[in-house]
């Protein structure tokens, strides 16, 4: 593949790597990077929840494509999200490169400011042996009505541009369709081998009981991320226990540590490229 033809450069640059077939290896750990990533960052969000924020999508250069799964509806938010994994041959990865390039994340055109407030940024980040981009649109669902829908702050063309950024977003909700079948395996559930417990003091639910205390099952909490949010990293058996204690507890859910306080805890898995609290969102 021309587009992602293996590359090095000095030590702590991104390394490309063309994707691997079914059958190969996986890459090293120095080889693997982020090729594409959508999140939102900053909005009017409680800093747990900031520092507890998945991307709406990662793709690596080993084919692999993260998804949060989207939460049911029911009392709280699940302390821990689910995650798919989704795996694309080469030619799959190269035309996601392609709709990322032609939805324009690497475009610089002005996409206007819709008059609201507190909404969050869309961030398009783009690497390749011949792309590094990145790309914020304030409040992308509000902004991309046909038209601009009426909203002030953004044109007729910026709303057109906001919509095909949209819809770079809207053709992961189902890749085969968006790739061709051939080129995507899965989904199957990320295995998640080091989570960050994002802690807070917990305060008894407004509305509603909150459900049955559940005992830290983990190590000794940490600040990990002062004056923001309490992070506490946990890999191999600490990891899976915990992840197996909060399978099913919410943000509601109440945690008493050892000296006897309660927290509240929203799980973080860590991604491929992650490997601690300082990797994860603040704003």
């Amino acid at each position: 593949m021309a587009l992602l033809a293996a590359c090095t450069g000095s030590e702590g640059d991104p390394v490309a790597a063309a994707p691997p077939s079914a059958e190969a290896a996986p890459p090293s750990a120095e080889a693997l990077h982020v090729v594409l990533q959508i999140g939102e960052v900053g909005g009017y969000v409680p800093a747990p929840y900031a520092a507890a924020r998945l991307p709406v999508v990662t793709v690596y250069s080993d084919g692999r494509v993260l998804i949060p799964v989207p939460a049911p509806a029911t009392a709280g938010v699940p302390a821990v999200p689910a995650i798919e994994v989704h795996h694309l041959d080469g030619e799959g990865l190269e035309e996601l490169v392609t709709l990322a390039l032609e939805a324009g994340v690497a475009e610089e055109a002005d996409l206007g400011s819709p008059s609201v407030t507190d909404q969050t940024d869309t961030r398009f980040v783009l690497h390749t042996d011949d792309v590094d981009a990145t790309r914020e649109v304030y409040a992308l669902a509000i902004g991309s009505a046909p038209g601009g829908g009426g909203i002030s702050g953004v044109t007729p063309a910026q709303a057109a541009d906001r919509q095909r950024l949209s819809g770079l977003i809207e053709q992961f909700r189902d890749l085969p369709d968006a790739l061709g079948a051939a080129r995507v395996r899965g989904p199957e559930p990320y295995p998640a081998e080091a989570v960050a417990a994002i802690t807070s003091g917990f305060i008894e639910p407004s509305w509603g009981e909150a459900p049955a205390e559940r005992t830290w099952p983990g190590p000794e909490l940490g600040t990990g991320i002062p004056g923001i949010a309490g992070c506490t990293l946990l890999t191999g058996d600490d990891a899976q226990q915990l992840l197996d204690a909060a399978a099913d507890a919410t943000d509601r859910t109440p945690w008493r540590g050892p000296d006897g306080q309660r927290w509240s805890v929203l799980v973080r898995p860590l991604l491929p490229h992650e490997t601690g609290c300082a990797d994860l969102p603040l704003a």
